[in-house]
């Protein structure tokens, strides 16, 4: 689906309407992980079984090729951007109508403007709808640099912006930055993970500002902060129309799927509310709780991808903790800091569904 930009242009490429709507109202969207075998190459019947399992769980979509997919894949030396995005495509063609038309597919690019433009041009082929454009790698470049980056990929398919953390190869990006990126047309998202409140609320006011509300969505990665950014209605004046954070494109929600799509469910239900319940703000703190423990706060998030691969691996969806850097581990306390997460907080967990239908995915 294409709209034209003007008189003898190239046609602007746009999302599916049906696809378009549902990146609008909000879905649990789960960053995918990697399912590596212990030699460190791809276990596709693994691999497989994790998008079914987002599937199944109720996920509105997926993102492949971003940061818990691990950014190593994006080097052509690797070799597994394409296997992985194929495997992808190919298990959620394979299991329809559980993905439906509507179902989000996102593939992150990155690496300069040449290769991001040519993993936009091959998720295009695929089937996938828009492309989260990372910035990883790029950090001494300029901010018009960036952009021009995301505006070339946009000529290939719609875009999602990413404000990622320092703390994992992101970097700050001003205001002036963000008022810039919504000049772009077919910017249908933005991912913003800075992990910090100022920030947050920055891209929150560019976006009310630049009159796009209707139609850029956005999305929560701050895995510290996912209950109070989905509760939080931003008004940026007296009379002005909030602005909302409608899901969230998340490594947290790559794990414990089903409760984060149930979780999204209530809170779209009585988000506006004039009081929110408590139990929403527990949770909220408690989740945190969990995302400190198994990303590796206390670490700087060193063990962030170990983190979410041991509790796949407690599930059996994950055959260990492997990543392909050998050096990515988790960090010395930070299992004893899940164990205590898990005893602590049984609710988050989705073990038991998991138990039910893990035959099913593997097959």
């Amino acid at each position: 689906m294409a709209a034209s930009s003007g008189p003898g242009s190239s046609p602007t490429p746009t999302l599916p309407r049906v696809v378009a709507t549902r990146l609008r109202q909000g879905a649990v969207i789960p960053a995918h992980p990697l399912a590596l075998t212990a030699a460190r190459r791809l276990d596709e019947r693994r691999q497989r079984a994790l998008t079914r399992y987002y599937l199944a769980a109720g996920a509105g979509g997926i993102a492949v090729g971003v940061h818990t997919t691990q950014f190593a894949i994006h080097d052509p030396a690797v070799g597994l951007y394409r296997p992985v995005l194929e495997l992808c495509a190919e298990t959620l063609d394979q299991t329809r109508p559980a993905s439906g038309e509507g179902f989000i597919r996102i593939a992150g690019v990155a690496g300069r403007r040449r290769q991001a433009v040519r993993e936009a041009e091959l998720a295009t082929d695929l089937g996938y709808h828009a492309a989260l454009v990372s910035f990883i790698g790029l950090g001494g470049r300029s901010k018009a640099s960036l952009l021009a980056q995301v505006r070339a990929v946009a000529t290939v398919m719609p875009v999602v912006g990413f404000y990622l953390q320092p703390a994992v190869g992101g970097r700050r990006l001003p205001r002036v930055f963000w008022d810039r990126l919504l000049d772009i047309e077919n910017l249908v998202a933005i991912k913003i993970a800075p992990f910090n409140r100022y920030e947050t609320i920055e891209v929150a006011r560019a976006v009310w500002e630049s009159g796009r509300a209707a139609d850029v969505a956005l999305y929560t990665g701050n895995d510290d902060h996912i209950v109070f950014d989905l509760l939080t209605e931003f008004r940026f004046g007296p009379t002005a129309a909030p602005v909302a954070i409608v899901g969230g494109l998340l490594g947290q929600w790559a794990m414990w799927t089903r409760r984060a799509a149930e979780l999204l469910e209530d809170i779209h239900r009585i988000r506006g509310e004039a009081a929110i319940p408590t139990r929403l703000h527990t949770l909220g703190a408690q989740l945190t709780d969990a995302n400190g423990a198994i990303f590796d706060q206390a670490n700087a998030f060193a063990g962030c991808l170990s983190g979410i691969h041991e509790v796949l691996r407690r599930q059996r969806l994950l055959g260990g903790r492997w990543c392909l850097d050998p050096l990515e581990r988790l960090s010395p306390g930070q299992m004893a800091n899940i164990d205590r997460v898990v005893r602590a907080y049984p609710h988050l967990t989705d073990d038991a569904f998991v138990t039910a239908h893990r035959d099913e995915w593997m097959r």
